[in-house]
């Protein structure tokens, strides 16, 4: 095609967009968009054939198992318990942080069959508060919390991966940061380059994940059975209980839990949505907290709480300890869990940067996609780079806490957007309709996940997250209020070899 179309049918195509809601109404030739909601879809959406899939009952609770599971519950154990300091407080964290994640479904859920537009928290921000928060959070979205969650999800698996080959000792820091680095790279070029390659990495990725899981769990009740219990005597002695304490071990739980709240992203392709949507929430969250507190058992069925504390990877010690000589079956299959998680993320994440492109949030050349694969490359490659600088810096329990202080204040402004819906926006439809205490409850434990780390250990890295969140003000005042273009005029050149480097075009020049 000339270039003389491409621009006549681009500036078609802002010239809609400058009368459009700015809640992501979707090209009517493209469904990539509502891709880049799911955790992996089918080959069929994936090559952007309109017909819908038929996800039941099982098929839901697979996927909230399928996507929680990842690199979370291998990390997060050791960061739990150092801010707890006891068995006890440990293993109650654990489940809490399910309780809590299957309450904070149960809302989105509500929001999800009442407000079914594209776009995540977006759409019910922009309905409850109005389009600057609706910004701020996809702002915060792009260039903190989905790109730092890539970063540790990176940084876990280079760190289990490396594990056996430094016995004895942690692995060096360069090390572990050049193989986050490597694997990023290697992610970001396979979903760049081809949907379906990613779609079977994923899939025998994920069997991996729940290979090793089932393997972890067996064991630690096998040792149960055979009296290994002594860990488990005074599980309350010594532990430090604090406000702050207990705030950041339920950050480190939560990251373990992420993803709960992806189920109604799928609410137009569940079979009977209004019963299998809060079924599958009810059924597998709760399975998810079960496996993760049988998990955590079994590591101290081995291991005391100083032992895993002084443990770099604690489920290639577990393995050491137990499955000895076929130990190498931890590590390997750990590693395959988390750069799961990981291409998971990359395929979800890239997208939502092509779509934050196509509405004006971001430059321009991030909505262009792949003509020959269907893939928005130019945004999973930017989103590649931004997740390789925080590498650089931070370590996995700093990221940590940086992703889950900005999450949560959105999660916090998302369910305190239901409460307020209930009362501005009576007429809007709720096949789903949670008792008015879960919001509540929900949206009060979200203010003090957010306020007690500031209040009572404050960190220079939660001010340098609420000005960078607050810094999105400036940014939506003069390029979407005000609509300045000159950023899109300076990457013109850019665009221009994109477009020849990686055959990529405006997503409207793309048919079905």
């Amino acid at each position: 095609m000339g270039e003389e179309s491409l621009r006549k049918r681009r500036a078609e195509h802002e010239g809609q967009e400058d009368g459009q809601s700015t809640q992501s109404q979707e090209p009517p030739t493209m469904n990539l968009q509502k891709q880049a909601k799911l955790p992996p879809p089918s080959p069929a959406r994936r090559h952007g054939l309109a017909h819908q899939l038929s996800v039941g009952l099982i098929s839901g609770i697979c996927m909230i198992v399928g996507t929680i599971i990842g690199s979370g519950i291998f990390v997060s154990p050791k960061s739990v318990l150092d801010n707890v300091g006891a068995v006890g407080p440990c293993l109650t964290i654990w489940a809490a942080c399910g309780i809590l994640a299957t309450l904070g479904a149960l809302c989105f859920a509500e929001l999800g069959t009442m407000i079914t537009k594209s776009g995540g928290e977006y759409p019910y921000l922009m309905e409850a508060f109005g389009p600057i928060p609706a910004f701020l959070f996809s702002w915060t979205s792009l260039l903190v919390t989905k790109p730092s969650s890539f970063a540790i999800i990176c940084l876990s698996f280079a760190e289990y991966a490396s594990a056996p080959f430094y016995p004895g000792c942690d692995p060096p820091q360069v090390v572990v940061k050049c193989l986050a680095a490597a694997a990023i790279v290697v992610i970001t070029i396979v979903n760049s380059l081809s949907v379906k390659l990613g779609s079977y990495l994923q899939n025998f990725l994920t069997a991996a994940k729940m290979i090793i899981v089932a393997v972890i769990i067996v064991s630690g009740i096998v040792l149960l059975a055979q009296g290994k219990t002594e860990n488990f005597k005074d599980s309350f002695k010594d532990s430090k209980i604090s406000v702050s304490s207990i705030s950041l071990a339920f950050y480190n739980g939560l990251w373990a839990y992420d993803g709960w709240n992806q189920l109604n992203y799928i609410t137009e392709e569940l079979k009977n949505p209004y019963r299998n949507l809060p079924l599958s929430i009810i059924i597998g969250i709760p399975l998810v907290t079960v496996c993760y507190v049988l998990i955590n058992i079994s590591y101290f069925t081995v291991m005391t709480s100083t032992e895993l504390l002084q443990s770099q990877a604690v489920a290639v010690t577990f393995g050491d300890r137990v499955l000895y000589p076929a130990s190498w079956i931890v590590p390997l299959f750990v590693a395959f869990s988390t750069i799961g998680s990981a291409n998971g993320t990359c395929f979800t994440a890239g997208r939502l940067v092509y779509v934050a492109g196509r509405e004006g949030h971001m430059l321009k050349v991030l909505s262009y996609i792949s003509v020959k694969r269907l893939t928005p490359a130019p945004a999973i490659i930017f989103y590649g780079a931004i997740a390789i600088i925080y590498i650089i810096p931070g370590d996995i329990n700093t990221l940590i806490n940086y992703f889950s202080f900005a999450v949560w204040i959105f999660y916090g402004l998302t369910v305190l957007a239901l409460i307020i819906m209930r009362f501005t926006r009576k007429e809007l439809k709720r096949p789903i309709r949670v008792p008015i205490i879960i919001p509540v409850i929900v949206t009060l434990v979200s203010i003090l996940l957010v306020l007690a780390p500031i209040i009572s250990a404050p960190e220079l890295a939660y001010l340098y997250c609420v000005l960078f969140i607050l810094s999105g003000l400036i940014v939506y005042v003069l390029f979407v209020h005000f609509k300045f273009n000159w950023p899109q005029k300076i990457s013109k050149p850019i665009t221009m070899h994109l477009q020849m480097l990686l055959e990529v075009v405006p997503a409207e020049e793309v048919t079905e």
